[in-house]
């Protein structure tokens, strides 16, 4: 897996081994901070758990978000990023049913016309939202919290894959997918590892990661029903453990 280093690793490895897997950790995602807080808007949406930390790290709070000092409406992505503006002290007013750029968008449609909406997040968030808020005929401003990169040491995974010693992989993001390339190209092992995975479980979290992933030629095999961490990796597991008892 090739979550952030940080408790949301920790919290991969400790779930992968209460399945019964043995966990490779290779992070493929650092954030840097940009020091930027969401603008005031009539609604502000957060598109993760470490955009939260950082809006909450700086003092910021929805309750004096809006364009004249009063409360903004608070949307998170999914239940993650929930939990942690719960964390923070925060009530979220809107929760999408389906945690994707395009299930935020069904859910606000009927809501944002000539509203201001406020989307903080990475620099690598997808066009999707924004687009689909224009469409909406809402007023939307886009703050960058943090830039996404791809620590150095990152790759282990990608010569494992080449060996053919990797049984599954769980991709959280298309960013995972993109930077777990790069680092098989920076390994000398692009093709090795594209057989690799050919031959292992691969999942992604959603429709979009899949897209990503079968861009560059690489077959998902499970892309869970909730797009969620927990989810993909019970879902991976389990079609990994299928497939050792049929060999």
């Amino acid at each position: 897996m090739f979550r952030p280093d940080d408790d949301r690793i920790r919290t991969a490895v400790e779930l992968l081994e209460e399945l019964g897997a043995a966990p490779i950790a290779d992070p493929m995602l650092a954030v840097e901070p940009t020091g930027a807080v969401p603008r005031p808007a009539e609604f502000v949406v957060l598109t993760s758990k470490t955009g939260v930390e950082l809006a909450a790290e700086a003092g910021w709070s929805p309750e004096n978000a809006g364009p004249d000092g009063e409360a903004a409406i608070l949307v998170a992505i999914g239940p993650a990023t929930a939990a942690a503006a719960r964390e923070a002290g925060w009530s979220p007013d809107v929760v999408p049913e389906e945690y994707t750029s395009a299930g935020l968008v069904e859910t606000l449609e009927g809501r944002v016309d000539g509203r201001t909406v406020e989307v903080a997040r990475s620099d690598h968030g997808s066009p999707v939202l924004l687009e689909g808020l224009r469409a909406a005929r809402a007023d939307v401003h886009e703050t960058i919290l943090y830039k996404l990169v791809r620590p150095p040491e990152s790759g282990r995974s990608a010569e494992l894959a080449a060996l053919g010693d990797l049984d599954a992989a769980a991709f959280t993001s298309s960013l995972t997918v993109e930077h777990f390339l790069e680092a098989a190209e920076d390994r000398d092992v692009h093709e090795d590892a594209l057989s690799g995975l050919d031959r292992a479980i691969v999942g992604a979290i959603g429709d979009p990661t899949r897209d990503t992933a079968e861009s560059h030629g690489i077959a998902v095999d499970v892309v869970p029903d909730e797009a969620t961490f927990e989810a993909l990796a019970r879902a991976v597991v389990e079609a990994a453990t299928r497939r050792a008892e049929s060999e």
